[in-house]
């Protein structure tokens, strides 16, 4: 399989389906991350659409020291909150800066330790979805972003356009939250419910 580079290369080569490669390779982790921000099955296709055109358009143009994903990622956000904004859907906390973190801001790394392992045992778990989405968009965005599909906090920021140490934040009050929740869950089922009986 080649790699994204090369199919950059072919592409700016003159090879039009170096480009519907990339476009395969891509368009259902892009839908999944564009729902994630939007929330709306519809839109979220027709935001993918406009994403694509615009990589098309711009892609001969993309400074290819800089990382593929992390770029087409970023125009995907940008598109997807001109979208939010003509709907007035766009909340608040997709602005939120580092100062906004609170306390969180300042726990030590131990507190996002074994992240992994939560993450598996939250997939075993038919509360899972639940658990997501009772986060804001922002905070499921960057646990998609870095478990799913796999960039680094750093890259994550760089999408966004925000500084690491704010996406670092959210992504432990997103972990801090879902531990929270998670531990909640498990104490609730080890509670039997009391028998019925008829007086």
């Amino acid at each position: 399989m080649k790699k994204d580079e090369q199919l950059l290369e072919d592409f700016i080569g003159g090879d039009e389906q170096a480009f519907e490669m990339l476009v395969d390779r891509y368009l259902k982790p892009l839908y999944n991350f564009i729902f994630q921000l939007v929330g709306d099955k519809t839109a979220s296709e027709d935001i993918v659409q406009d994403v694509f055109v615009k990589v098309w358009k711009n892609l001969k143009r993309f400074n290819q020291e800089k990382k593929f994903s992390t770029w087409l990622y970023a125009i995907a956000k940008n598109t997807a909150f001109d979208w939010l904004k003509k709907k007035k859907a766009l909340p608040f906390s997709f602005f939120e800066t580092a100062d906004g973190n609170n306390f969180l801001e300042n726990i030590e790394d131990q507190t996002i330790s074994n992240t992994e392992a939560l993450w598996e045992r939250m997939d075993n778990t038919k509360d899972a979805q639940n658990f997501l989405a009772s986060l804001s968009p922002k905070l499921r965005t960057v646990l998609f972003l870095h478990h799913n599909e796999g960039f680094s906090l750093v890259e994550i920021a760089e999408i966004f356009g925000q500084p690491s140490n704010t996406v670092k934040s959210q992504y432990r009050r997103a972990i801090f939250s879902l531990r929270e929740k998670f531990s909640a869950s498990r104490m609730n089922s080890k509670v039997a419910p009391k028998p019925f009986s008829a007086s």
